[in-house]
């Protein structure tokens, strides 16, 4: 299949050389780099949900019979297929086995209803959709066969099922607009041969939080292998993460902090345990860090706050957390940072990132004042940052201006976005960030808020 899809903007070639060079990108894939995983760390567990444990081996023999599972059901190569599914196992499953299988997954939040799915599946053209049948009361199968039936795109719908709970729409089925229906658990096939596949291709997208503001389409950041696999296993080493780690994914599986800042691919590539649940409310994660004796987690500042409000009364045991990410648009308030450490017995740790790539973290070397006042500094050390003023110019170290990066896992264009893409990026290939930030003297960064005339978001 092509290396990039048509659609999508690649690296200038001087600095695809200087990041083979470093050693940031290796040319793996990610589905490749989960075989090694199963044969290093077979018997140990991958995932955890509830009472479901997977260990390494099963979930790769899960993913390859997936994987013939898509491509029997006519998934090929390059095609894109929407994944909108709550942090179960097969959320996990269905990505890698859709990479498997050479289709580009379009990582969706569950959240994403009305018009947002139906513009995605036009913008990717996705041929097809996975995800629950439905989920809070919300019937995404229906939302699925409505698209399906207005459009000449979507003819494969995969529906997932909680355990014990069985399909209203039965089994493979197919409707008058011609879309197939199949339950997910019924994908399944003998493992095939391995597809050859380019670690400089699009692994899969993940969703912006920006939209084109001319016309409100949801916008798509291109992820290769390249640029993904460096991202998980740098901040993996960043936080010291090991085979002994137990990864609590509190946030969307689908977002850019749970799934790769270490997140669920940064453990699995050290085989440690990732363990999934389905809501960040401190009734639900506390007694599950106790449980499963959680040693990393990431959050935002307003789950932090409940999370710190709720331990008296949960008098849950969090002995085992070593580190606690807590990701946000600006630092905490001082007063809630300070609070962390002593009442959870682990360290802080602030991160600013985005869907598009940067990501800044504070380090464990870092004084206490960086760790309560800022939000680090970039990951890699090809991240080349700006912060400027309106006129372009950049600002003085501690004055405040507009965020602007560019690096080994920063995209260089949005998908199918031309228009935009002239408006967010500056000639040279800094993508504007639209974040106010200022920066201290030893680089770290403090985001402040967002540009006033939000005039790239």
């Amino acid at each position: 299949m092509p290396s990039m899809l048509d659609g999508c903007t690649p690296w200038p070639e001087e600095f695809v050389d200087r990041y083979w060079a470093a050693g940031h990108w290796r040319g793996n894939t990610l589905d490749n780099l989960l075989r090694g995983w199963a044969l290093q760390y077979g018997r140990r567990t991958a995932l955890v949900h509830g009472a479901t444990r997977l260990t390494y081996a099963q979930l790769n023999r899960r993913v390859d019979r997936m994987a013939a599972g898509f491509r029997l059901r006519g998934l090929r190569a390059g095609q894109r297929v929407l994944v909108q599914l709550p942090n179960v196992p097969e959320f996990v499953i269905t990505v890698f086995a859709l990479m498997r299988a050479g289709a580009v997954p379009v990582l969706c939040p569950l959240s994403s209803r009305g018009s947002e799915v139906p513009r995605l599946v036009q913008v990717t053209q996705a041929v097809g959709y996975v995800g629950p049948s439905t989920y809070q009361g919300f019937d995404h199968t229906a939302m699925a066969a409505d698209i399906a039936a207005r459009g000449p795109f979507l003819r494969r719908v995969f529906t997932w099922e909680a355990p014990g709970e069985e399909t209203p729409y039965g089994g493979l089925t197919t409707d008058p607009s011609g879309c197939q229906y199949s339950p997910l658990g019924s994908i399944d096939a003998p493992p095939e041969p391995a597809l050859a596949q380019s670690a400089d291709g699009i692994a899969f997208f993940l969703r912006s939080d920006a939209t084109d503001a001319t016309d409100a389409t949801p916008l798509l950041v291109p992820r290769t292998h390249n640029d993904y696999t460096y991202q998980a296993r740098a901040a993996a080493e960043l936080v010291s993460l090991t085979e002994d780690d137990v990864y609590l994914a509190a946030l969307p599986a689908d977002g850019a902090f749970a799934f790769g800042g270490p997140g669920i691919v940064g453990t699995l590539s050290v085989g440690g345990t990732v363990v999934l649940v389905e809501s960040p409310d401190p009734a639900v994660c506390l007694p599950v860090i106790e449980r499963e004796r959680v040693t990393l987690t990431t959050v935002g500042p307003a789950v932090a706050r409940s999370w710190l409000h709720a331990l008296p009364a949960a008098r849950a045991d969090l002995s085992s957390l070593r580190l606690v990410q807590v990701c946000g648009e600006a630092p905490l308030p001082r007063a809630t940072a300070e609070r962390i450490g002593p009442a959870w017995g682990c360290r802080l740790q602030q991160v600013f990132g985005m869907a598009e790539g940067l990501l800044t973290l504070t380090r464990p070397d870092d004084p206490a004042e960086a760790v309560l006042t800022t939000q680090g500094r970039p990951l890699s050390p090809d991240d080349a940052v700006r912060v400027v003023g309106a006129d372009g110019r950049d600002v003085p170290d501690g004055e405040p201006g507009e965020l602007l990066v560019r690096g080994p896992y920063t995209l260089r264009g949005y998908y199918r976005a031309p228009d935009h893409n002239a408006r967010a990026f500056t000639g040279d290939g800094y993508f504007r960030t639209g974040a106010l930030a200022r920066r201290a003297a030893d680089g770290s960064l403090v985001v402040t808020g967002r540009l006033a005339d939000d005039r790239v978001r």
